[in-house]
């Protein structure tokens, strides 16, 4: 758990402090049974008021000063706990914001949002009741085993008897519960992504009328969460039963090897009455451990599912000093490129070879499938080709730094992506120093002018979670406008224009034509419309280059682009 334990750097005072505080409480309950012990064979049989009044007086003084140390370590305990959970959240959203594509593909969003929520709760939840009761109770257990042998050393072989199997009991469940609650966490991200693809896709649930289906579905999928948690819980069930049985026992002996020894004269009234109050001292602990024990179970299990996040590291690095671009260099060079997803796939993009300037337009077009969105992730790195060479302004892209790649070029992905807060704020990710007239020339070129102007509130007005106060041809041609706020040297549109009509897409390409920084323009479209004015355009097919391009000249020697634009002449 290396990749935990330093993130409780800031509150090792505070861990410490939890279980000191913890302790002092628990040395002060082992003196009650003495003090109690002390009333009943002196006070009482003697008739002496005074030291019984001072005995209830000092168990009085015991428990205010117990209470005040308990609440003492709770404070601690949970200012630690806090901290040490809000520590690791930060740490593992950095962490997963640095992973790769391929890294955050196989995970999945949904067990990384389990992770970063459900997880961290349980494993602070762990930690709090670590830092107030693994150390109270095992002290307060072996402490009261000791207590009992300065009171009588012949009863209290019951104490050592009874305390090692109840050692063996808690392993053994705890051994057994484990697993069982990693499956649990695991279930709880099926549960987890089911819920977030049904809440994503509700308009095509209802659409086609698939409510009923998915709720089945989805009771599945809960019914499996639940079982998960039925044979975890029958596991962690038998802890309770298990030490009542045990002890009840030890106290059934403890009571009547007392009364034979108190009958002979060997031991006194006080004292059975003592070690009992040790043994219910023993029985409490263990029931708080009991429930230590399950708490801990979830949280282990959660600490080695956050562990694996950890451990996963980008397949993707950057160097820390990266080349620098040669804006006199071809834009964009592919050299005999091939792209692989995963180790035991298909080539997904085999053989590309192409070259584009800077101010010149790229087409890139093909059927569903064909490699397009593969082809253009190459360009920012956010994949690493598997073979072959991928160059930006006369490098290789594994020589840029990753802010020096970034600064170079400007992406519109094919799901338009608006977040919480103004419109402002989402075209300033693009470049958050840029003014009021730089955001209002991006928006125009992005045919996306009026979209502002007719919000009351202009470029402050609020941008819901995922832009869901904007239609679909609004959010792209918002995501446009961020893009070229950034004016990198590089512009790449994946089926940008995928929502807007045929007369809003050509007033859009348009302007990209009449940008005074001339990027490279990188369009990526399944229309012919989308890319037929391009100085250069690639037909892919099966993830293989099968033609290249203007226009005229792809109408003369492709099939595959004759096949598209036709059927893109009859849609019209």
């Amino acid at each position: 758990m290396s990749h935990l334990w330093k993130f409780f750097r800031g509150y090792r005072r505070d861990s410490l402090l939890a279980p000191l505080f913890k302790l002092l409480e628990a040395g002060l309950e082992l003196l009650v049974p003495l003090v109690v012990k002390h009333i009943i064979d002196t006070g009482i049989p003697a008739g002496n008021t005074g030291l019984i009044v001072r005995s209830c007086l000092l168990l009085a003084f015991f428990g205010v000063i117990g209470l005040a140390f308990s609440l003492t370590a709770q404070f601690f305990a949970a200012r630690s706990a806090v901290g040490f959970s809000a520590g690791l959240r930060a740490a593992l959203f950095r962490h997963i914001q640095s992973l790769s594509y391929p890294e955050i593909d196989r995970l999945g969003s949904a067990a990384l949002i389990t992770r970063l929520t459900n997880d961290i709760n349980q494993v602070q939840n762990g930690v709090n009741l670590f830092l107030r009761l693994l150390l109270r109770s095992p002290f307060v257990v072996f402490g009261a085993v000791i207590m009992a042998f300065t009171v009588d050393q012949h009863t209290a072989l019951v104490f050592a008897g009874t305390v090692p199997v109840l050692g063996i009991t808690v392993t053994a469940i705890l051994v057994g519960a484990m697993p069982l609650y990693k499956k649990v966490q695991q279930k709880l991200d099926d549960v987890l992504l089911a819920a977030r693809e049904n809440l994503n896709g509700v308009r095509v649930l209802r659409a086609f009328g698939m409510e009923q289906t998915q709720i089945a579905d989805f009771h599945r999928t809960t019914d499996a969460l639940a079982r998960a948690n039925r044979r975890a819980g029958r596991v962690s069930a038998l802890l309770n039963p298990l030490t009542y049985v045990l002890l009840n026992a030890a106290i059934v002996l403890l009571i009547y090897s007392g009364a034979v020894r108190v009958n002979g004269g060997l031991m006194t009234q006080g004292a059975v009455v003592a070690l009992y109050n040790y043994m219910s001292q023993i029985l409490i602990e263990l029931i708080k451990l009991a429930n230590l024990v399950i708490t801990i179970s979830r949280a282990l299990a959660c600490a080695k599912r956050i562990n694996s996040v950890f451990d996963l590291q980008p397949s993707v690095a950057f160097p820390a000093r990266g080349a620098k671009p040669d804006l006199s260099a071809p834009a964009v060079e592919f050299e005999h490129v091939s792209l692989r997803y995963g180790d035991n796939s298909e080539d997904s993009v085999s053989d590309i070879t192409f070259s584009a300037k800077k101010g010149e337009t790229l087409g890139v077009i093909g059927s569903t499938g064909a490699g397009k969105s593969s082809v253009v992730n190459l360009i920012p790195r956010f994949y690493d080709a598997s073979s072959g060479t991928v160059r930006v302004f006369g490098h290789d892209v594994r020589d840029y730094d990753a802010q020096t790649l970034a600064s170079l070029i400007s992406v519109v992905p094919q799901r338009a992506v608006l977040f919480a807060g103004t419109v402002r704020d989402n075209l300033r990710w693009g470049d958050p120093e840029a003014d009021d007239d730089t955001l209002t020339a991006a928006l125009a070129a992005a045919q996306a002018l009026d979209v502002v102007k007719n919000k009351p509130l202009g470029l402050d007005e609020e941008v819901e979670q995922g832009g869901r106060n904007f239609s679909g041809g609004q959010r792209q041609r918002l995501t446009v406008a961020r893009a070229l706020v950034k004016k990198a040297p590089i512009l790449i549109l994946d089926d940008a224009a995928s929502a807007l009509d045929f007369a809003t897409e050509k007033r859009l390409r348009d302007a990209l034509s009449r940008l005074p920084e001339k990027p490279l323009v990188i369009s990526v479209s399944q229309r012919a419309s989308g890319v037929m004015r391009c100085d250069n355009i690639l037909v892919l097919e099966d993830g293989r280059l099968s033609g290249a391009g203007n226009h005229e000249t792809l109408l003369r020697t492709s099939e595959v682009y004759r096949e598209i634009f036709s059927s893109t002449a009859e849609n019209n």
